[in-house]
């Protein structure tokens, strides 16, 4: 049974959080374009996850192993949202409001504005965020969607259009050369 609504669940939940908060960060520079960049922050992004999960927090158990793709997913809802308004003609035109911000921060608790900021300043978590923006796109994907995200293997060699096999070789040398990088090794899944 997930402990949703006690003290410990949801210091459990906070503890979880921030636990993925420097994957969720990394996850979403990789995702962000870089012409979008000034109207999508991924630190915003981060905290707007934390929102939306805590609302949504007695559907996963932080605990368990469904928790980390849980959250991912609702961070792929944060940003389709954040794509769609940008496409969206209102937004187009000029008419989307005083703010360019496409992630609308509401209630974003202290702590978590903490740790969104703390993360974005890591220096391990930016220099490899660096080294991963250099990978050709295939590669960002992988790891996006099998490290970070936790997709299904398979899955994802298919959504790209590889082989198993081409994709497998493809990943085991992208795992070998991340496992150099030392930030990388505590953020993507074994």
């Amino acid at each position: 049974m997930v402990e949703s609504h006690s003290a410990s669940g949801e210091s459990a939940f906070q503890q979880r959080y921030e636990e993925l908060a420097p994957a969720l960060h990394a996850w979403a520079e990789l995702r962000i374009r870089p012409e979008v960049r000034g109207l999508i922050d991924p630190q915003d992004v981060v905290q707007e996850v934390w929102c939306r999960a805590w609302r949504q927090r007695e559907l996963a158990d932080p605990g368990g192993e469904g928790f980390r793709p849980w959250l991912f997913t609702v961070a792929k809802n944060v940003l389709l949202e954040a794509f769609r308004k940008l496409r969206s003609p209102a937004f187009r035109a000029g008419s989307a409001g005083t703010t360019a911000r496409l992630v609308a921060l509401e209630g974003v608790p202290d702590s978590i504005t903490a740790v969104s900021r703390r993360v974005a300043r890591d220096e391990g978590l930016t220099r490899l965020v660096g080294w991963l923006r250099e990978l050709d796109g295939e590669e960002r994907l992988l790891v996006a969607q099998v490290g970070l995200e936790g997709q299904p293997f398979g899955e994802v060699a298919d959504r790209l259009g590889l082989t198993r096999d081409a994709a497998a070789k493809r990943w085991q040398r992208l795992r070998a050369r991340l496992s150099e990088q030392p930030a990388a090794r505590s953020l993507l899944l074994e």
